[in-house]
C-alpha cells in the first residue's frame, strides 16, 4: 500500500484532534536519529502535531473530506442507517469511543444518525448526548469551509440534529 503524501496547506484530520492543516516538514531527533515530520497545526488553538512522513497512516491522519465527498456523506446521514449500538451502557460506551477516535466521516454520519433516533425516541443520557455532540462537531470540522450547495445541505443537517440536542 502507497504510503499517502502530503503538502503544505492540505486539510487533514487527525484522529481524534480534528481537522488540521499541514504546515510543511521538519527533521526531528528521534533515538539517536534524524527522523521527517508532518507539522500539523490545528485552526484557533495554539495546538500541533508532529506526524512521522514515512508512516502518516499509523497515526489515522488521512485528507480532509472535500467537496466532491459531500454527496455520499449526505446520503448517510439521510439515509439514517442503523449501528445497532449495544444497549448495556459499558459496551456501548466503548464502541462509541472507538467510533470518535476513528475519525471515519461515513461511521461518525452512522453514529450521529443512531443517536439522533434515540434522542428522538427516548431522549439521550449525558454521556451519549456528548458524543452525540462530538460527532457532530467533527463533521462539522471537515464540512467548515467548503462551498457548495451540497457542503450547506450537510451543515443543515447538522446544524439541526444539534439544536435537538438542546430538548
Amino acid at each position: 500500500m502507497k504510503t499517502p503524501s502530503f503538502r503544505p496547506g492540505d486539510r487533514v484530520v487527525l484522529p481524534p484532534y480534528g481537522v488540521g492543516v499541514v504546515r510543511g516538514t521538519c527533521q526531528r531527533p528521534v533515538a539517536g536519529e534524524t527522523l521527517a515530520y508532518y507539522q500539523v497545526d490545528f485552526p484557533n488553538t495554539s495546538s500541533r502535531a508532529f506526524v512521522p512522513v514515512n508512516a502518516p497512516q499509523g497515526t489515522g491522519m488521512r485528507p480532509a473530506l472535500t467537496t466532491g465527498d459531500m454527496p455520499n456523506l449526505l446520503k448517510h446521514l439521510q439515509a439514517g442507517q442503523e449501528l445497532n449500538l449495544p444497549r448495556q451502557w459499558a459496551a456501548r460506551h466503548r464502541r462509541v469511543t472507538e467510533i470518535l477516535s476513528s475519525g471515519n466521516p461515513y461511521e461518525l454520519a452512522t453514529l450521529t444518525c443512531e443517536l439522533r433516533r434515540w434522542q428522538v425516541e427516548r431522549g439521550l443520557p449525558d454521556l451519549d448526548r456528548q458524543a452525540f455532540r462530538r460527532a457532530i462537531r467533527l463533521l462539522e470540522e471537515e464540512v467548515r469551509g467548503l462551498e457548495d450547495p451540497c457542503a450547506r445541505d450537510v451543515q443543515q443537517f447538522l446544524d439541526r440534529a444539534w439544536n435537538e440536542t438542546a430538548h
